[in-house]
């Protein structure tokens, strides 16, 4: 099958597998999610930024803000290409992710950089995950749009500072993880159970892998996993 630009022109034809229009519709979902998620990211960061306590804190989540925001045409104009409008592919996404970010609001600068790599890192985690499953280029496209390196040693070198200066913030803010591990979970948990065509990329078919319970049960696990990684990056308890 061959793509269209959004002028009309041809592109290069799509993997056989955009044949399977079920598998169509799940890379579609997943890339819209991802888009909007990276859009809600870019709103937060920027919002957080009024929090910073330092001008240089307020370029670094700036900085943080933009890179989330860079990394939204590409997946636009991926969606394009298979045939949907983005917009149309990120509105079914919105409510979950907003209600995310509602029941997650962070009180001051330190909370907002636990979410910033603790919470932003757990769905980026499963989003690698489902990406696992997918043609070789939407996979790469994917892992490019949620890589977090470039804001970890920032964030890293700010909680570790705080915490040496007061030990009790390091209670707080470890609560303050587990909190948002349970909420990311529960938002990943209904982006792959809501939409039929990602429990069925999830399910796979006759031509792809896919995941049983057990498989599913180790992939949340490994989730579990990393988000402990992180939490002890940053030096505090999981």
């Amino acid at each position: 099958m061959t793509a269209s630009s959004p002028d009309g022109e041809p592109t290069e034809p799509l993997p056989v597998v955009f044949d399977d229009l079920e598998y169509r519709a799940a890379v579609v979902d997943l890339l819209g999610a991802i888009a909007y998620g990276e859009i809600s990211a870019f709103e937060r960061l920027a919002e957080d930024g009024k929090l910073a306590p330092t001008l240089a804190d307020k370029v670094e989540i700036g900085r943080m803000a933009s890179l989330q925001f860079s990394r939204v045409d590409a997946l636009l104009e991926r969606i394009r290409l298979l045939g949907t409008d983005p917009f149309e592919a990120m509105a079914p996404f919105r409510d979950a992710i907003d209600l995310f970010h509602e029941h997650t609001a962070p009180a001051d600068w330190y909370e907002s950089l636990i979410k910033a790599f603790v919470g932003d890192g757990l769905a980026d985690d499963f989003y690698r995950e489902i990406a696992a499953f997918l043609d070789h280029d939407t996979r790469d496209l994917i892992i490019a749009s949620v890589d977090d390196d470039a804001a970890s040693a920032f964030v890293i070198d700010r909680v570790r500072a705080a915490i040496a200066a007061d030990h009790r913030l390091g209670g707080r803010l470890a609560l303050w993880g587990r909190r948002l591990m349970g909420e990311a979970l529960t938002q990943a948990q209904r982006v792959a159970g809501e939409r039929d065509a990602l429990t069925a990329l999830l399910a796979g078919g006759v031509d792809r892998p896919g995941l049983d319970l057990a498989a599913i049960g180790r992939m949340f696990a490994r989730l579990t996993e990393r988000h402990a990684e992180r939490m002890a990056e940053l030096g505090l308890s999981s």
